[in-house]
């Protein structure tokens, strides 16, 4: 072999072994994850959804993060969207909802399976930051990565008051739930 075929031998294994590890750390990512909200009480349920939240999860490390715009949320009546926003998680000034952690155990990102994992972290909502233990479901197929995960926010741990002539229409557990799909970052 010549000094020139070696040389591009070695350079050819080096890519190939880098694009190897490369895919092994995969990172994931979207910007359409669906994030719902319920309140329930004897006098009225409120429920709102958003499929603007955006996600990113890196694989190596099994870090994560995900943030919704509060704007977001859409409601069954515009009125209660506009009092959501205003008053309760006075959207203008705390424009974000986020969550960021890492979750345990790591999938093996490269088997086709669900995994029951918990996602330790933040959560930060009405500029109140928490930390937080999430019972979460990881469901891998042929490449993309499905996160869902269902739990509850107290608004008292958030400092979101809820005015005394309203209280019995507003729940002061709010039950939420994440949805959606992420995939490789090209």
């Amino acid at each position: 072999m010549t000094k020139k075929t070696i040389i591009l031998a070695v350079i050819t294994f080096v890519f190939l072994l880098l694009h190897h590890m490369a895919a092994k750390a995969q990172n994931y990512i979207s910007n359409s994850v669906k994030t719902s909200f319920f309140s329930s009480t004897p006098i009225e349920d409120i429920k709102a959804a958003s499929s603007k939240t955006a996600a990113i999860l890196i694989s190596k490390t099994g870090e994560f993060a995900f943030q919704i715009r509060t704007k977001s949320f859409e409601f069954e009546k515009k009125l209660m969207q506009e009092h959501f926003n205003e008053n309760y998680l006075e959207s203008d000034q705390y424009p974000a909802a986020t969550f960021k952690g890492v979750m345990a155990p790591i999938p093996d990102w490269t088997k086709n399976g669900e995994y029951n994992v918990t996602a330790k972290g933040t959560l930060t909502v009405h500029g109140v930051s928490k930390a937080r233990n999430i019972a979460a479901k990881v469901l891998i197929r042929e490449g993309t990565v499905n996160i869902s995960a269902a739990f509850d926010v107290a608004c008292a741990d958030h400092n979101i008051d809820i005015p005394t002539l309203v209280f019995t229409k507003i729940a002061k557990v709010i039950s939420v739930k994440v949805n959606g799909t992420l995939n490789p970052k090209p």
